[in-house]
């Protein structure tokens, strides 16, 4: 292809890129969520350089400059950022799959995606943690070059990152158990290359020495980076063009599930029953699957961080943030979409009286079910003397007594269809009113409690939120009553919007 129209045709694919939000049908409805999203991107944003700020002047009074405790602790950066692209990157297939009409070769296609998955955005968002602590920890031992090299080289280390994601995301596609891999990989990494003999930590030093070497523009270090990354980007070059063609020859499996009765809950009437339907959705529906996945995958991280390290000892709102952060993650995901699940059956759910609010009833227990997840996560900062046991339990009575009947209000409004079996990162389905009402539900609670905190202290917010609590808890049978009405009064618009969106 000559390299003119080769140009030509990753300009063009560039730019149905970038044109490719304004496509979804539910632009319109989203440009709230995009509005949120970069507020959500900016507060991220400046918490990274607040760490990056902080991490300086923690290590800078240790034995080593503080950039080589940065540098030997790559394998941890090389973990969060792995998991954390879950969320964000997609595989180049399901962007292929869309231009096989067309007159462009297969093999353009996959590299131009593969080479601009190197080049994405994401690979940058780092830069808000490594440019403040560089700018304070390198320009005086190596100058402005030397610091030039240093961030360079931490984003090589992020493109590489990328790939390693892309290799292990595609093979999930095929079997969950794939998983395991990276997991094994990286406990091995970490246990044999730091702890298991700390005389040699072979792995801590050897991370150090190569980003010295970035600061220093050493060429063996570029030779080291395309050695590993060339192999990588060939495999993934092979497992997405087989992609490919799965992706377009797929046809719709019927997968066979074991039959759990779930005998227990049949002494609860109907109730029982949509207990059951709530359970069965979680563990078979994509979406939903996906939300509890990722809700517990943050709290587990942000209790581990909290409870095992003095990242956030000086920090006292930050205290606040993960105690409540942990207790309304998980509501927060799910009731944000409260009824947008029964859209796909919505009809059927309408042909008996009060189906409704056994259904509401059901999800609200279901929800407190949920919360013994963060109770045990919270047993981590419990035990190790981070916060005490009053305050976990305010925070966990709050959370059902405040938090999710300000979310079930949703319940009444809420009139997209959600499909049960769409990826999470395509969804797209969030309107201006629910992105307004997940966040006052996620940061309402935490400026109560650090506002209690700072005027009184840790006790005295702690009774406050369990007062709130328990109140909002015992009187459930009233507001769900409330809300139900309310949505009965709606219900022809609603099921009509749900509808539409399927």
């Amino acid at each position: 292809m000559e390299l003119s129209k080769a140009w030509l045709l990753y300009q063009i694919v560039a730019h149905h890129q970038r044109l490719q939000a304004r496509r979804h049908v539910m632009f319109e409805r989203n440009r709230a969520m995009k509005i949120f999203g970069y507020i959500f991107v900016a507060f991220w944003a400046v918490y990274l350089i607040l760490l990056g700020v902080s991490a300086y002047g923690l290590f800078s009074d240790r034995a080593l400059e503080a950039f080589d405790w940065i540098d030997g602790g790559m394998i941890w950066f090389l973990i969060l950022d792995f998991f954390s692209r879950f969320a964000m990157q997609e595989t180049p297939a399901q962007n292929i799959k869309q231009y096989k009409l067309q007159n462009i070769p297969t093999v353009f296609l996959l590299h131009t995606f593969l080479l601009r998955m190197g080049l994405q955005p994401y690979n940058f968002f780092w830069a808000f943690f490594f440019v403040p602590f560089g700018l304070m920890a390198i320009p005086q031992f190596y100058g402005f070059w030397g610091l030039v090299g240093y961030i360079g080289g931490w984003w090589l280390v992020f493109v590489w990152n990328s790939y390693w994601y892309l290799l292990w995301r595609t093979l999930l596609n095929r079997n969950y158990l794939f998983l395991a891999v990276p997991v094994i990989i990286y406990v091995a990494l970490a246990y044999f290359g730091i702890f298991f003999n700390e005389e040699n930590q072979w792995l801590f030093n050897g991370t150090i020495r190569l980003m010295r070497g970035f600061c220093q523009w050493h060429p063996l270090c570029l030779v080291i980076f395309f050695a590993m990354s060339t192999p990588l980007y060939i495999i993934n070059y092979k497992l997405q063009k087989v992609a490919i063609y799965v992706e377009i020859a797929k046809t719709e499996e019927v997968k066979t599930f074991k039959t759990h009765n779930m005998t227990f809950l049949d002494g609860f009437g109907i109730i029982g029953e949509y207990l059951k339907l709530e359970l069965k959705s979680t563990m078979r529906n994509l979406v939903v699957r996906k939300q509890f996945i990722s809700g517990a995958l943050c709290m587990l991280m942000l209790c581990g961080l909290f409870s095992f390290t003095d990242v956030y000892d000086g920090m006292p709102f930050m205290r606040v943030f993960i105690c409540v952060y942990c207790f309304t993650c998980l509501g927060v995901m799910t009731l944000t979409t409260v009824m947008c699940a029964e859209g796909n059956y919505i009809d059927g759910l309408m042909v008996r009286k009060e189906t409704v609010l056994s259904l509401l009833k059901a999800k609200y227990y279901f929800q407190c079910i949920m919360l013994l997840v963060p109770s045990l996560f919270s047993l981590m900062p419990i035990i190790e003397g981070k916060i005490t046991v009053f305050t976990a339990l305010g925070c966990l009575l709050f959370a059902s007594g405040a938090v999710f009947p300000f979310l079930f209000q949703l319940a009444v409004y809420n009139d997209v269809t959600i499909h049960l079996n769409e990826k999470l990162t395509k969804s797209g389905r969030d309107t201006k009113v629910q992105m307004l009402m997940s966040g006052a539900a996620l940061f309402l609670p935490m400026l109560l409690m650090y506002t209690l905190v700072e005027c009184f202290n840790e006790d005295v917010a702690a009774t406050a939120m369990i007062t709130i609590g328990l109140i909002g808890t015992l009187l459930h049978p009233l507001w769900l009553n409330h809300i139900y009405k309310r949505f009965m009064k709606r219900r022809y618009q609603n099921m009509d919007g749900f509808r539409n969106s399927r």
